[in-house]
């Protein structure tokens, strides 16, 4: 399947493995949530770089992993600009003893679920975004 979702990588030496494969499973979990894919970019980032437009754009002087801007215009329409540090990837999949790939792949789909309306700034949300998470992660098919 051909998507409109593009990955690119700024400041950081990163090549997304089998980019054909993660487009068709972010598709399968917008559809799966009754939306439609719209135009999607991901950027890989350092934390240096995520950092500036946390504090930019968000006026939040913290390190994050992910940041998540909705560009869509249309209800049902999903399309943004997901911006993801592959240090703090790399530092919580250390933490998390998890693998680096299915980290990223957490991360990945959550800014899809943020896209999608899912919230994660009380316990409650937050324990509804993992399982939408879990739920997302199964769907993989590689």
């Amino acid at each position: 399947m051909d998507h409109p979702i593009e990955f690119i990588s700024e400041d950081v030496d990163f090549t997304l493995d089998n980019p054909e494969q993660v487009s068709d499973w972010i598709a399968t979990v917008i559809e799966k949530h009754g939306q439609e894919l719209g135009p999607l970019t991901y950027i890989f980032c350092s934390d240096e770089y995520l950092h500036e437009i946390n504090v930019e754009y968000l006026d939040h002087d913290t390190l994050t992993d992910i940041i998540t801007f909705n560009n869509a215009d249309e209800e049902g329409t999903i399309e943004g600009d997901v911006f993801i540090s592959i240090d703090r990837v790399r530092d919580n999949s250390a933490e998390l003893g998890t693998s680096f790939t299915d980290e990223l792949h957490r991360v990945v789909i959550h800014g899809i679920l943020h896209l999608l309306g899912f919230k994660d700034k009380s316990d409650e949300e937050e324990t509804l975004m993992r399982k939408e998470e879990d739920s997302s992660l199964s769907l993989r098919k590689f």
